[in-house]
């Protein structure tokens, strides 16, 4: 497992817009479609990443427990599929439909929206306030895989309960750890 730390994006950056293809809808959908009411997450995921399959559970529940608060979350994948075939579309349908994504799951082909957001791991996080712009990047938490430490998702959800209470975000973030996306 290579290590590769998060770019973090400058704050108050505009989340760069979008349109990619749904690989649960098997429809287009772009970030004006998608974006929440009150705020987006997009998080650049895939399937095989020991990182990614550490927090997948975590993931749903982030999903269901925001479900209709007015935050959108969204999924993309910007992995290199020839060299890494388990985070094919087909394959992410599966995985979105076995562990109950209540969010959609996007393919990135081209990698341009991965290298629009300055995308450098899996998980990358970006929470986007009502204007979308960027109030959070970083780590989930401080789980990794291997040290014990458990996993909560708090300083995502602490940074979007903040944004929902409007209550300020600490600028004090830590970037997110996981494998480098697989860039062709």
């Amino acid at each position: 497992m290579a290590l590769t730390p998060s770019n973090m994006m400058p704050l108050g950056t505009i989340a760069p817009d979008f349109n990619l293809p749904d690989t649960i809808s098997q429809e287009q959908k772009s970030l004006q479609q998608l974006r929440g009411e009150k705020g987006t997450v997009v998080m650049f995921i895939c399937n095989h990443c020991p990182f990614i399959k550490h927090i997948d559970t975590a993931l749903v529940q982030l999903g269901q427990d925001y479900q209709g608060s007015g935050i959108s979350i969204i999924a993309i994948s910007a992995n290199d599929v020839t060299a890494f075939p388990e985070d094919s579309p087909e394959k992410m349908a599966r995985k979105a439909r076995d562990l109950g994504y209540n969010f959609p799951y996007l393919y990135d082909e081209s990698q341009a929206v991965a290298k629009a957001y300055q995308a450098a791991c899996t998980p990358d996080l970006y929470l986007f306030d009502a204007g979308l712009a960027c109030v959070y990047r970083g780590q989930f938490d401080d789980s990794r895989p291997g040290n014990d430490k458990p996993v909560t998702g708090k300083d995502l959800r602490t940074a979007i309960d903040n944004l929902l209470a409007g209550e300020p975000i600490s600028d004090e973030q830590k970037p997110s750890i996981g494998c480098n996306v697989k860039w062709k």
